[in-house]
């Protein structure tokens, strides 16, 4: 079964010159490899999806719309890989949580509910609170952000 190919755009009120100037500087900003093919190109992006990291590929194409241009990605084919080192920690934050949960039911487990619980909030603050995202979606709005001019 084929998945739909995802499309991505965004509208910019300058020329397609200065669109794809935008998304080669961004695309070099990013880490981000673009090889250019006259008005597009093909885009390998790195991505972030919570404990996933990836790379996104597919063409980049340029076209004059109205006063200004579109830039259209057309993701096709995406690979993700799992953060093991984040797993890892989830799940002796998971150990804790339980330890810290289940002393009630036990008393035994009273003498390491306190280290339980710093298991616990250590998950939260070592993987949760950093997980992030950013995808194609973004790179768009850094291209547009690429194109305005710097305020004085």
């Amino acid at each position: 079964m084929l998945l739909p190919v995802k499309e991505h755009a965004i509208d910019l009120d300058v020329p397609p010159g200065r669109a794809i100037a935008a998304v080669e500087q961004t695309a070099k900003d990013w880490g981000a490899e673009f090889v250019r093919d006259g008005w597009g190109g093909k885009l390998h992006l790195p991505v972030v999806a919570g404990i996933r990291r990836g790379l996104v590929t597919g063409p980049v194409l340029v076209e004059p719309s109205g006063q200004g241009s579109r830039v259209v990605f057309r993701a096709e084919e995406s690979i993700y890989y799992v953060q093991t080192q984040a797993v890892v920690i989830l799940v002796l934050a998971l150990a804790g949580a339980l330890m810290t949960v289940l002393w009630p039911f036990n008393p035994k487990l009273l003498a390491v509910a306190p280290f339980g619980a710093v298991l616990a909030l250590g998950g939260w603050f070592l993987v949760i609170s950093r997980l992030r995202n950013s995808g194609p979606e973004d790179f768009l709005e850094a291209v547009a952000a690429e194109d305005r001019p710097a305020s004085s």
